[in-house]
């Protein structure tokens, strides 16, 4: 597999605020001037993102959620190293973020090289940028072949902020959401 970089924009990094996110600066945008986590952008892709949370939000119940924790807590779906479950993701782009429409395994190793790059000393950091989105193993037949608004993380309804894809959809699900 080829993992290619493209060059940045450089007028839009010049443009280019942070927000800070405890100790590290979070870029608004990303290298080539795009805004990040734009929810309210009309794509395509965009209507994938929102029927993803949609259905979230109607069966991704904290009922839901207990039943799955005890399934897959046994541990038992199969046994792998961290790069074969890396490869699992060849075939899957997360529906559930507007920013990717690449295969979950790029997206991994594209995080984790941005990481190393910017911090270059926190190794913990590198590995966990290739490790954060594992959870979408649950989408292969290995593992249950689980519907993608099921490995979208269960928030509850208490724990969803203003800006959030997820209060977004809290709105939209009028009488479900109770």
């Amino acid at each position: 597999m080829t993992v290619i970089v493209l060059e940045p924009n450089e007028s839009s990094n010049a443009e280019n605020e942070t927000a800070v996110d405890g100790e590290l600066d979070v870029p608004r945008r990303n290298a080539f001037g795009h805004d990040f986590r734009d929810f309210e952008k009309e794509s395509m892709r965009n209507a994938i993102v929102q029927e993803c949370y949609r259905k979230n939000h109607i069966y991704q119940t904290c009922e839901f959620a207990n039943k799955k924790k005890e399934e897959y807590g046994k541990l038992n779906k199969a046994e792998m190293s961290i790069w074969e479950c890396c490869e699992l993701l060849k075939d899957y782009v997360d529906e559930s973020d507007p920013d990717l429409d690449e295969p979950q395994i790029d997206h991994l190793l594209q995080t984790a090289e941005a990481i190393r790059r910017h911090h270059p000393h926190e190794h913990w950091l590198h590995l966990t940028a290739l490790i954060h989105d594992l959870g979408k193993v649950l989408l292969h037949p290995a593992f249950g072949e689980e519907p993608q608004w099921c490995a979208v993380v269960f928030q509850g309804k208490s724990g969803l902020s203003e800006p959030s894809i997820q209060h977004q959809g809290r709105n939209l699900l009028g009488e479900h959401w109770t």
